[in-house]
């Protein structure tokens, strides 16, 4: 079989890599190519993040948006690569001119983990806990759920932060149940929370293939891999990210999921101190999942979603915004 090499950008974290790799298996399998030749067909190249390069804190204070993506985009936009792939929680709502979204894969568990060396559960935290997160979100959230716990910044990817935490620098931290799962981090003690107790990023547990426009047989391609009921939870948790203008600076928290074919989407914004919040929930009622236009009604509900957080937030929206 004659395949001409499509080659895949990714950040340089351990995550970051596997995740490629997983989408080179699919699009390896969708091709028909053989296990042992998909290196081969789907080269793979790493880049560093700005995000990765700066050490400061807390990402609200290097933040903007892009931070993740850049380096990996200018890969695509140059030629370098064909395909790219990246965490959706990490893209920003706008993407740069040329460049769109090749495919959405199913997603992954969409909870956050709390991880202790003692398997602790959320509400056993004893008071005083010293929780380990450089999440502007999650930190709102503790704050609101659990004010008698102490938060510590903590960043770094996953192997770094479970150093982190193994070395005392915190009792507890946070990490993504998805990227856990994909590393194959069976021996991480954790408690996946339900979204009940903390709302998870926008984008959390779903990847995001990324191609040129004019690159029509690496866009063909990645339409094989693209899971559509994904796909419309995304639409509408983009669409509310980039009604709202949010970035990694924003205690913003979304999730859209599919039932029966109905799509719910609930979200929250909250001040960085959790002393405010202001939630809201949608629903698209179930429709013909391939019919033109539902990842534009999808959208819809995300649109409509921000405008009431903006309506219920008022004069607050700005302290939250400015504050972040």
């Amino acid at each position: 079989m004659s395949f001409k090499p499509l080659a895949i950008a990714s950040r340089q974290s351990p995550l970051a890599v596997r995740q490629a790799e997983l989408v080179r298996d699919l699009l390896g399998e969708a091709a028909g190519i053989a296990p042992e030749d998909r290196e081969a067909a789907f080269p793979l190249k790493t880049y560093v993040s700005t995000g990765d390069k700066l050490l400061a804190p807390s990402l609200s204070e290097i933040g903007g948006k892009g931070l993740f993506t850049k380096e990996v985009e200018d890969a695509l936009l140059s030629g370098e690569a064909d395909i790219a792939v990246h965490s959706m929680k990490d893209m920003p709502a706008e993407m740069p001119d040329g460049l769109i979204l090749a495919a959405v894969p199913a997603r992954e568990d969409y909870r956050d983990a709390l991880v202790s060396p003692g398997g602790l559960t959320f509400d056993a935290l004893p008071e005083g806990a010293r929780i380990g997160t450089s999440s502007i979100r999650r930190r709102a959230q503790l704050s609101r759920l659990r004010p008698d716990v102490t938060l510590a910044p903590m960043r770094g990817n996953v192997g770094t932060r479970l150093d982190k935490l193994a070395r005392g620098e915190a009792d507890a931290t946070f990490l993504a149940e998805a990227g856990l799962k994909r590393l194959g981090r069976d021996d991480v003690t954790r408690t996946p929370l339900s979204p009940d107790i903390m709302l998870p990023a926008p984008g959390q547990g779903i990847l995001c293939i990324q191609a040129r426009a004019d690159n029509d047989a690496a866009l063909e391609l990645c339409a094989r891999i693209n899971c559509q009921d994904t796909a419309l939870a995304s639409a509408a948790e983009r669409a509310l990210v980039k009604k709202l203008d949010a970035s990694c600076r924003t205690p913003l928290a979304a999730l859209a999921t599919l039932k029966e074919g109905e799509l719910s989407l609930r979200a929250e914004i909250l001040m960085p101190d959790g002393t405010s919040h202001f939630g809201g929930y949608r629903e698209l009622p179930a429709q013909d999942r391939s019919a033109p236009g539902v990842l534009h009604a999808a959208g819809l509900i995300g649109e409509s979603l921000a405008r009431h957080l903006i309506e219920e937030a008022g004069d607050q929206l700005t302290r939250i915004f400015g504050a972040s």
